[in-house]
């Protein structure tokens, strides 16, 4: 690859600048191949698996409360925590817990130093994270959250249990479109997308002591992503 990249800078003749001999080197085009919209989902969901995470799919209320029981009856989730993201709201998330017995700690929208604190120590007690996202990326499986949406990024990090709903809508092609997409404002005086944005590529992984892949070491052992389809919100 770098003697391509040399022999495509030299210029043998001695003539010629620098940037005429940039100009003259051919675009490579996309790294990867298209994906087809209808496609997006698919290749999201069994990217997401090829990295140890779940892909499910709720078509109604009904069929995401089975999602959700099944997930906490597997994990014997204690306490939860979720985040700010709306869309929890949206399907009645808190509502549920709560007719379930299941106590749960909510990131505040107007978060106070001691509200902020107590949220943090929640996430860490916590078995069970819920979020939302700001996408999800087909190419990779990777999950895209800002705290601008969430608030505090603990509830996808710290509990050994991530789970993130997401709407069809919200599956892109490709970290390009992620890129663009993300709302950073061209005016400086315009909110920024949160203090973070974090992409989840499946469960937290490492090898680092004699190249044994250990899970859960730096984040959640479990990633759940359960699409919402839109019959969810009819």
């Amino acid at each position: 690859m770098l003697k391509k990249v040399r022999d495509a800078l030299q210029d043998h003749s001695g003539e010629g600048s620098s940037a005429q001999r940039l100009a003259a080197i051919p675009e490579t085009g996309p790294v990867m191949p298209a994906i087809l919209p209808e496609e997006l989902v698919d290749r999201f969901e069994g990217e997401l698996q090829r990295v140890a995470g779940v892909a499910r799919r709720a078509v109604s209320l009904a069929a995401l409360d089975e999602i959700l029981q099944e997930i906490l009856s597997k994990h014997e989730a204690g306490p939860v925590v979720l985040s700010r993201n709306p869309l929890l709201v949206q399907v009645g998330l808190p509502e549920r817990l709560t007719a379930w017995g299941k106590p749960f700690t909510v990131w505040p929208r107007e978060a106070t130093a001691s509200a902020a604190s107590d949220f943090r120590a929640r996430c860490f007690e916590a078995k069970i994270g819920f979020t939302g996202v700001e996408f999800a990326l087909a190419e990779s499986g990777t999950l895209v959250l800002s705290s601008l949406t969430e608030g505090n990024q603990l509830a996808s990090l710290a509990p050994p249990v991530h789970v993130a709903l997401i709407r069809r809508a919200q599956v892109v092609e490709s970290l390009e479109e992620v890129l663009a997409r993300l709302p950073v404002p061209r005016d400086p005086g315009q909110p920024l997308p949160g203090r973070s944005v974090v992409f989840v590529t499946g469960p937290s992984r490492t090898a680092d002591i004699e190249q044994i892949s250990i899970r859960g070491v730096h984040g959640p052992t479990y990633v759940y992503a359960i699409l919402l389809e839109d019959s969810c919100f009819s």
